[in-house]
């Protein structure tokens, strides 16, 4: 099945089309029982309105004993009871509809079996429903918009022009994130509606997975002290939290197919990585919304992480019963065992949704403290920096979970990829392990050392960051063909109709935007782009003032660097493969356009990014073109041992291709 056309009219065509679809979805054997947990047809209503009850009571007493109720002080402007009781409810609902959202397309791309490159029938039903949820979540974040604008201005709704709404969403950044997920969900919400190809519903799921991150880079965590971790714990939180949710609503939409018992085991493996994302995350964006661990008991903000951790341990139990009671039941044929647990579990489920969203509307104590009275550390995450000593580049890390959780999964992942070859019998060469580690080990010492710190004071650190990230970090992970061992390791699912990591990684490697990529001469473009374009035009002052801007421009610097040095020296599959002395060349070429950037940025007499490096330039600095002026001096210099080491590696491969 390769349209639309042919599964749309299998499944929506009234004169009798409906009977084939239903039999090529309908569970083989007899038909279970009422006595055997089929239900009345009211039962999903019954469970839907105990979900929505449960979310809705957990709301109001955590807003209550969270103290979100508490009336403004005397003389400060207030939005009025209509706004404060109506923003958390439809919070509630946005957080609802982007959840069942991401988890239909998450099972209908990742979980079900396909047609072909087709979703399955039941895949499209998810898609169309995801569609309309998807729809909902727009809509409703707009309405927060509005919503949002009258609580931070203190108006009522009534008195709030669309004029002012129209100005918050363009330059507040709460508004722009509210905005930018209206549109996000409306993108999804069309592309859902049309096509079925598993790529497309892949494509529109990763799509919904980033609509739910924008709120999450504006709210508390945004707004305390070290956001480093907090704004990235909250992302990853949300995101395992609305898969783990999503995709057991969308098995119990498809309940009753034939198909259960495959997808509930491979959801079951998921749930356990999203249990484990959600309970480190949630703890490392407490610690840092707490400040101590007294305030679980002491504050109001802790009392509700209380409530959502004991949900959390009530959700643990429930996963653990069922990987050890309901996997058996379903491959035994008893599929009424999954649904009577499941629904239990969802309402457990919305009742922490509707604790998390009084905890976003909820003070907490770090706030209280006012710890983030200080503007440095407003713009920083931190205080400022003393003045640098090898003690402090090597120590004072500042910790980015983004990084951190990056480097773990990617080591631990490798090193289960070595051991699985040498269980079968294999060898993998030590040196591309010692490779693919020490490039992991490097980009974590750069993005959380004390190193991190000064690169967001320092033109110069941030210039030997850039270095490092660029060219030592992507040689490194190059050599140690981590496309080449995933490949040889990575199984395939026991159903043909699944495509598993491994035969998404191979569509990735030969698809067209990876082939375009790694052409030789848009990758050296990317390269060359990256160095010119952040430092001579107001880009690296617009990224350096957010905590996403900044994480992008780091992963930019590794990915535009790995690219490169993949088409020059790489040996996995996927890469063009070039005569050697064009790659020479190609190399000469790189090296010619890393020197030029040096001499022309040594030359420059104006200060690059001065909005940014004016807020945060040390007392205890030199002046400021002297900063950069240095920075310039690293760029232009450290090219060089690099050049050398991937010069040698292309010589040695040209003759080894020559050997007979």
């Amino acid at each position: 099945m390769s349209d639309a056309e042919p599964l749309q009219s299998t499944i929506d065509d009234p004169s009798g089309a409906r009977t084939v679809a239903t039999a090529s979805v309908a569970p083989s054997g007899p038909a279970p029982s009422a006595a055997q947990g089929r239900g009345s047809p009211g039962s999903g209503w019954l469970v839907a309105v105990a979900v929505v009850a449960s979310g809705v009571a957990l709301l109001v007493l955590g807003l209550r004993v969270g103290g979100a109720f508490t009336a403004a002080l005397p003389g400060l402007p207030d939005a009025g009871p209509g706004t404060t009781r109506a923003l958390p409810v439809f919070r509630l609902l946005s957080d609802g509809l982007a959840t069942v959202t991401v988890g239909m397309l998450v099972t209908a791309a990742f979980l079900l079996p396909g047609d072909g490159r087709s979703v399955s029938p039941h895949g499209y039903l998810l898609l169309r429903r995801a569609g309309v949820a998807a729809l909902g979540w727009s809509v409703t974040a707009l309405s927060l918009m509005a919503l949002t604008a009258s609580d931070l201005l203190g108006q009522p709704l009534t008195t709030l022009g669309p004029a002012t709404v129209v100005s918050f969403a363009t330059t507040i950044s709460q508004g722009q994130s509210l905005m930018v997920q209206a549109a996000l969900a409306l993108t999804v919400a069309v592309l859902a509606r049309f096509g079925v190809s598993r790529g497309l519903a892949a494509t529109v799921a990763v799509l919904a997975l980033v609509a739910v991150l924008p709120p999450a880079f504006t709210g508390h965590s945004a707004g305390a002290g070290n956001h480093q971790i907090a704004v990235t714990s909250l992302a990853l939180h949300i995101l395992a939290a609305v898969v783990w949710i999503g995709a057991l609503i969308a098995l119990l939409v498809v309940r009753r197919s034939r198909l259960l018992a495959d997808a509930a085991a491979r959801y079951s493996r998921l749930a356990l990585g999203c249990f484990v994302a959600v309970s480190v995350s949630g703890a490392a964006n407490a610690a840092v919304r707490l400040g101590s661990v007294d305030q679980l008991w002491q504050s109001r903000y802790g009392w509700l992480v209380l409530g959502k951790l004991a949900a959390l341990l009530v959700l643990g139990t429930l996963g653990a019963i069922h990987r050890s009671r309901t996997l058996p039941a379903l491959r035994a044929g008893r599929r009424w065992a999954f649904g009577r647990l499941a629904a239990g579990e969802l309402i457990v489920f919305a009742a922490t949704v509707g604790l998390a969203v009084a905890l976003s509307r909820s003070p907490a104590p770090v706030a209280e403290a006012g710890i983030d009275a200080d503007p440095i550390t407003e713009l920083l995450g931190f205080p400022m920096p003393t003045a640098p000593t090898a003690g402090n580049l090597l120590g004072q890390p500042l910790p980015d979970m983004f990084f951190l959780t990056l480097c773990a999964l990617g080591i631990g992942g490798y090193l289960a990829g070595v051991r699985r070859m040498r269980l079968g019998g294999h060898r993998w060469p030590v040196a591309r392990t010692a490779s693919w580690v020490g490039g992991l080990l490097l980009l974590a010492a750069t993005t959380n050392l004390g190193v991190a710190r000064y690169a967001y004071v320092l033109f110069s650190a941030h210039m030997a960051q850039h270095m490092v990230l660029s060219m030592l970090v992507p040689i490194l992970l190059v050599g140690g063909a981590p496309v080449t061992l995933a490949l040889r390791t990575l199984r395939r699912p026991a159903d043909p109709g699944v495509r598993g990591a491994r035969e998404w990684l191979l569509i990735a490697v030969h698809s067209r935007l990876t082939k375009l990529l790694t052409h030789p001469l848009v990758a050296l473009g990317i390269y060359t782009a990256s160095l010119f374009g952040l430092y001579f035009s107001d880009l690296l002052g617009v990224l350096m003032r957010s905590h996403l801007g900044h994480l992008a421009m780091l992963t930019h610097f590794v990915v535009a660097g790995y690219l490169l040095f993949w088409v020059l020296i790489g040996v996995d599959p996927g890469r063009r493969r070039l005569p050697h002395p064009l790659l020479v060349i190609i190399h000469l070429a790189s090296m010619m356009a890393h020197g030029f950037f040096g001499l022309v940025l040594m030359q420059t007499t104006t200060v690059i990014a001065p909005d940014w490096y004016l807020a945060v330039h040390p007392t205890w600095a030199s002046p400021l073109l002297a900063d950069q002026k240095l920075g310039a001096g690293i760029a232009w210099a450290f090219g060089e041992l690099p050049a050398v080491v991937v010069m040698i590696v292309l010589i040695r491969q040209w003759i080894r291709a020559d050997q007979p």
